[in-house]
């Protein structure tokens, strides 16, 4: 049987195994949500759980199940989108970490594909600190690449909006199969946000008709792969030096 790092793949003796092996659990999260008429309702969990999977394989670890859906009520005005209540979402995480703690596991890192999800997710980790023998981190997965786009993104400030060109680089690289470039719609607001420093809670449609903010038709599989790289590499770094789990 080809070994496999997905806690669902394994038998219950395999995964007593591997409990004994690692104590590090990834958890993948995304959206079904609009992400252009170009790319897949699932991107961002696709996203997640690719990421996910490239750094257990370079550090021997668990990955957890995957919450396919989150928050995306911003968006709910285009069709395919899903929304969890947030006291939903958050209850089913909990318990989620609470049968793997439960089970040996005890560093817990949440690879967020979906901005929705963050603070949930925030609440969930921040509620385990009074557990000193566990410890949790979150990638926010788009937030996170866009701190690692250095001389790879062209399209300026709108490179890493919604479906845009970072976005679709790193999908056409990690699942070629699920992207039509052909209906890629280059769509940003048609107001400028005078105030980008104050949260707003505004719909999404009132910025995009396409569920698209930015430049799709300038995403490149090659752009894509760099981003990918440059964010597993800088994970794996800091689950090495920071909680110093051991290269596999």
């Amino acid at each position: 049987m080809t070994s496999t790092n997905y806690m669902k793949e394994m038998s219950w003796t395999t995964f007593v195994e591997r409990a004994k092996e690692t104590d590090l659990v990834l958890l993948p999260t995304g959206a079904c949500e609009v992400y252009g008429p170009h790319l897949p309702l699932g991107s961002d969990l696709l996203v997640a759980t690719k990421i996910a999977e490239k750094v257990a394989t370079r550090v021997n670890a668990i990955i957890g199940p995957a919450l396919e859906v989150g928050d995306s009520s911003a968006l709910d005005d285009f069709p395919g989108t899903i929304t969890i209540r947030p006291e939903s979402y958050k209850s089913y995480l909990q318990d989620v970490v609470n049968s793997l703690v439960k089970w040996g596991l005890k560093n817990f890192l949440f690879v967020n594909g979906h901005a929705g999800n963050v603070a949930m997710i925030n609440h969930v980790a921040q509620s385990l600190r009074e557990r000193p023998e566990l410890r949790c981190a979150q990638i926010d997965c788009w937030r996170f690449i866009k701190s690692l786009d250095q001389g790879i993104v062209e399209t300026g400030e709108v490179a890493h909006g919604h479906a845009g060109e970072a976005g679709t680089s790193v999908m056409m690289y990690l699942y070629p199969e699920l992207v039509d470039p052909s209906k890629g719609i280059d769509e940003v607001p048609k107001q400028k946000d005078f105030f980008p420093e104050i949260i707003k809670y505004s719909r999404y449609s009132t910025k995009s008709e396409s569920g698209v903010i930015g430049y799709p038709t300038a995403a490149t599989s090659q752009k894509g792969e760099v981003l990918v790289q440059r964010s597993v590499d800088r994970i794996v770094q800091f689950l090495h030096e920071a909680w110093d789990i051991p290269h596999s």
